[in-house]
């Protein structure tokens, strides 16, 4: 399938900040196309009108690419929360909001191209390790947000766990058309405020 990318164009030289969220940008889009298993560094070095090696000093194999992208999303994921959380009341109902809003509309936003980058992560035990990292700084996140509400020793880290667990399955669930969107929120929001009024 042709991508009707920016990429397409003819090649310049950008500078190297540029260049990379032009290839990532043309690499969402043939995973969104085609699902990860098209993702190749060669296929991306194509459809961005640009030489391999270009593609290969940016990303190095696969990995790095796959790695990149998943390091992109979580980045867009972190701003949106941030922004989000500074902006609301001070009150357990809308930080909870906050969190279940920002995390299903993060994975909705990158449609179905986050559950096949996941998925690939976790085929690598390098990749894996990887996204296991994120998922602790988005818990202790979580942590520091909600501690204001919870119980005198905190919330536990199962629960966290389990919310985590939860907001994925929640967010994949939307992204298929299983649920409805406002569905995933206020499930994910039940379950987060649940699960401070647990640690009291």
């Amino acid at each position: 399938m042709t991508i009707p990318s920016a990429g397409r164009t003819p090649r310049s030289r950008l500078p190297r900040e540029e260049r990379t969220r032009q290839l990532l940008d043309v690499a969402w889009k043939l995973v969104g196309d085609g699902g990860t298993d098209v993702l190749t560094l060669g296929r991306l070095a194509e459809e961005a009108g640009v030489t391999k090696p270009v593609v290969y000093d940016h990303f190095g194999t696969r990995n790095g690419l796959l790695a990149a992208l998943y390091q992109d999303f979580d980045a867009r994921q972190t701003a949106i929360i941030d922004g989000a959380i500074a902006a609301s009341r001070q009150t357990l109902k809308d930080k909870a909001r906050v969190i279940a809003s920002g995390y299903v509309d993060c994975v909705l936003t990158q449609g179905r191209e986050i559950p096949g980058v996941l998925a690939a992560l976790n085929g690598s035990p390098q990749l894996a390790a990887l996204k296991k990292q994120y998922q602790q700084v988005f818990i202790e996140k979580c942590r520091d947000i909600l501690a204001p509400f919870a119980g005198p020793k905190g919330i536990a880290t199962a629960s966290l766990w389990a919310m985590l667990g939860a907001a994925d399955a929640l967010s994949d669930a939307a992204v298929a058309g299983d649920i409805g969107v406002e569905d995933a929120r206020d499930e994910l929001l039940e379950t987060i405020l649940a699960m401070v009024r647990r640690s009291k």
